[in-house]
């Protein structure tokens, strides 16, 4: 269907990878996977046509139609949300602006015999054939249900887009490539800024509407879910799966397995060859037979092992006093501004040690619950934290409250106490942040980079009651892995708000829902929680 052949990219003189080649059929759903700095963006591009390779093509048939969401959007618009998603349509009301431009002009034209009558009315008979043969679409109601899956009410609809937060530009974005219905679908982190309910939804419509779709994302259960085939970049060249994530990592364990037995066989043999070559050299009855092993030994094509972490850290956290058995208890607690209500009544009571999770559609107060907790805001209520709570917070834009005049070495040597000391560079390098990154000043890095120091440096303060709002969104698999399984250890209490279903399964045991203006309590985890809502909405749908 789309045909990458031969790609090769290059920066200063570095290759990034070479001589990449692979098809995209109709109906793939494929997992884009690599480590940071791989390549797997520069690939996402050169596929969308927004980079041109060093060499290499890619190609695709006549009127095949690419749609690309990139990690970070830099637009800026005055359009409604609505008006600026109807954009979608633009080319269809472009085709039929033009048919009637050209039936006015027959309708004034008597040069009946000429040429450009001929050619006018084959115009219109081509362009009205293209017109005709497209499905007739309700397009408000499209749009409508659209932007209402990804989460916009419907009052948002005739807001300006430029009120909205980045990550909600993103959605007005995604929403128009969903409209367009092309037949390849390039995401690039696309769950980044969205909850869970509308990351299901995202889920069903890439499954059961979209036709070929190529995926970059952290979120293993999304992957997961949408994903048939899992195309590793690594090294400067791809391994292609035609399995889903999970299955992948089993394979290429298997895949490097066998690569270092090869390349531990292969290294003997060469020593053995320079060891001969290094005994009888200047051996006089042993020159031809030594030049035979030089020859050999100059021909071996040399076995790599694709890249390994073989870190095996273990963050723990540094000890701090016990709180009380109630870190935290909200009595009737109310926040409204103006007259819009945020949520009204809410109460819950957090144990000392539990983790529990905020989830629900943004805007419904997981936000201004913390900032409430924080003491950020004024409310109506009651809440008390409870004696000896050390509150630990992650959010959003905690990457902007680093000291950008320090390294990142220095930014983490300033807080590590005790034998954790010892292990900064390991810890950096389990972060992504080894070599010469150490010595870079904060202020040169990038937002990820900033985002991964910024959840390293909360994590190595001595806290017992930890809050972190989507504290995955730039970090890789591997990352997450290490930070969940420190979270796991954690003696203290944790409220995670967080939209990353992985991350959450085995880590909180109980779920506060926001939604409807109220806060819900649901004992159980996250995969308990999202069963039962899937078969909510199955009765409601039934209802309806």
């Amino acid at each position: 269907m789309i045909s990458i052949d031969a790609l090769s990219v290059q920066f200063s003189g570095t290759t990034l990878f070479s001589g990449v080649s692979f098809v995209i059929n109709e109906n793939d759903k494929i997992a884009l996977m690599g480590k940071n700095g791989a390549g797997k963006s520069t690939l996402l591009k050169i596929i969308a046509g927004a980079y041109k390779p060093t060499s290499g093509s890619v190609s695709a048939p006549k009127e095949f139609v690419v749609a690309y969401l990139p990690q970070h959007l830099l637009t800026e618009d005055h359009c409604t949300v609505f008006e600026e998603t109807s954009k979608a349509f633009a080319s269809i009301f472009a085709m039929k602006n033009e048919i009637d431009a050209l039936n006015k002009e027959l309708e004034t034209r008597t040069d009946y015999e000429s040429d450009e009558y001929s050619k006018i009315i084959q115009d219109v008979t081509d362009l009205s054939e293209k017109f005709y043969s497209i499905e007739e679409v309700n397009y408000e109601a499209e749009v409508e249900k659209v932007l209402k899956g990804l989460g916009f009410l419907r009052e948002d609809f005739n807001r300006p887009s430029s009120e909205f937060s980045g990550g909600w530009r993103m959605r007005i974005e995604l929403a128009k490539i969903l409209l367009v219905k092309p037949d390849l679908i390039l995401l690039d982190e696309p769950t980044n800024h969205m909850d869970i309910e509308s990351i299901q939804w995202l889920e069903d419509f890439l499954i059961n509407s979209a036709k070929a779709v190529v995926v970059i994302s952290h979120d293993k259960a999304f992957v997961d879910n949408i994903t048939n085939r899992t195309i590793e970049v690594t090294m400067g060249r791809i391994y292609d799966y035609k399995v889903n994530y999970t299955r992948y990592l089993e394979l290429r364990k298997e895949r490097r397995e066998q690569q270092q037995k090869q390349y531990e066989e292969q290294q003997r043999v060469i020593a053995d060859i320079q060891q001969f070559i290094d005994r009888f050299k200047g051996t006089y009855s042993k020159t031809l037979q030594v030049q035979s092993r030089v020859k050999t030994l100059e021909k071996i094509e040399l076995i790599e092992v694709d890249e390994v972490d073989s870190s095996a850290l273990r963050l723990t956290f540094p000890p701090s006093l016990r709180s009380g058995n109630y870190p935290l208890i909200v009595t009737e607690l109310s926040k409204k501004y103006g007259n819009h209500v945020v949520f009204n009544d809410a109460s819950l009571t957090i144990e000392r040690g539990q983790k529990v999770a905020f989830v629900g559609r943004n805007g419904e107060g997981k936000s201004t619950l913390v900032k409430a907790i924080l003491g950020e805001i004024e409310f109506d209520g009651k809440l008390e934290l409870g004696h000896n709570a050390q509150v630990g917070y992650f959010a959003q834009n905690q990457a902007s409250l680093l000291d950008e005049t320090l390294s990142v070495y220095e930014t983490i040597d300033r807080i590590a106490v005790g034998d954790i000391r010892s292990k900064i560079k390991d810890m950096l390098g389990a972060f992504m942040f080894s070599g010469d990154d150490i010595h870079k000043k904060v202020k040169s890095l990038s937002g990820g980079e900033k985002t991964r120091l910024a959840l390293m440096k909360l994590l190595l303060e001595p806290v017992n009651f930890l809050i972190l709002d989507e504290p995955t969104n730039h970090l890789d698999m591997k990352t997450k892995d290490i930070i969940k399984d420190a979270l796991k250890e954690f003696d203290g209490t944790l409220v995670l708000v967080s939209h990353d279903r992985d991350f959450l399964d085995g880590l909180v045991t109980k779920v506060y829902e926001f939604g409807n203006k109220r806060v819900k309590e649901h004992f159980e985890d996250i995969n308990g929680f999202l069963a039962r809502k899937k078969m909510e909405n199955l009765r409601d749908i039934e209802k309806k």
